[in-house]
């Protein structure tokens, strides 16, 4: 489980955001959602929410994710759950207030650094017992997204694979420059999406594995490489052109 130092979520000095106190939990969420993010809350979780919703898509992962309308904002709702040799164990239980909080502050801080993550328009909590809780993370929609393991699998042409490179490759350029190291930096964890000119762009998730260091870039660059290179191998896929 995850070390915290507060029982209950606390919103960032922002005013954009809000602290609600729910029925069924608490929440921090951008004051666009807070009206809707406290009906919900009063009858259910904003997972249970997304997992019944009429207009739910599916998204396969550590567990399944959706893409649900939020006051009329396209949302990704993820329930959070550990992962490693201890996850049968641990599941979805986190010492409080879990590592939600962590997840945005460090999305608020790389994009703030220019690095291509999708926003976290928050989280909320629940209890599970003395100090433990559950916790589901919001963020924004990146249309036409989809997750490099799910590209590769599917099986791409050489052009394809060469522009799949090349925008994990920047993104990865990216995280370094930033001075970020992302501790689960596998090919379920970058997002593929359409750019504007007709590109591909790469998108960092699960950032709240990010770990900040003071090391070169060049050192950052080749560690987040390497975990790119070792999830590649362990799932057979070939990512390089």
């Amino acid at each position: 489980m995850d070390d915290g130092e507060s029982p209950t979520p606390t919103a960032p000095d922002d005013p954009a955001y809000v602290r609600i106190a729910g029925v069924t939990g608490d929440a921090v969420v951008l004051s666009g959602i807070a009206d809707a993010t406290r009906d919900i809350l009063r009858h259910g979780t904003l997972y249970g929410y997304a997992a019944a919703h009429p207009e739910r898509r599916a998204f396969a992962g550590r567990g399944p994710a959706y893409a649900v309308p939020i006051a009329g904002m396209r949302t990704v709702l993820r329930h959070s759950r550990h992962g490693g040799l201890l996850a049968p164990l641990t599941r979805d239980v986190f010492l409080a207030p879990t590592r939600a909080p962590y997840e945005l502050s460090v999305s608020r801080q790389l994009r703030a650094a220019g690095v291509p993550t999708p926003e976290v328009l928050g989280y909320a909590v629940y209890e599970a017992g003395p100090l433990l809780r559950r916790a589901d993370v919001v963020t924004r929609e990146i249309p036409g997204g989809r997750t490099l393991v799910a590209l590769l699998r599917e099986g791409v042409d050489a052009a394809t694979r060469h522009g799949l490179f090349e925008a994990t490759s920047t993104l990865a350029l990216a995280l370094a420059t930033a001075g970020a190291f992302h501790a689960d930096l596998n090919l379920a964890n970058v997002l593929i999406a359409p750019a504007p000119d007709g590109s591909l762009e790469a998108f960092a998730l699960d950032v709240d594995r990010v770990i900040f260091r003071a090391r070169a870039r060049s050192h950052l660059l080749r560690s987040n490489f390497r975990r790119l290179s070792r999830s590649a191998a362990t799932l057979g896929l070939e990512w390089k052109p």
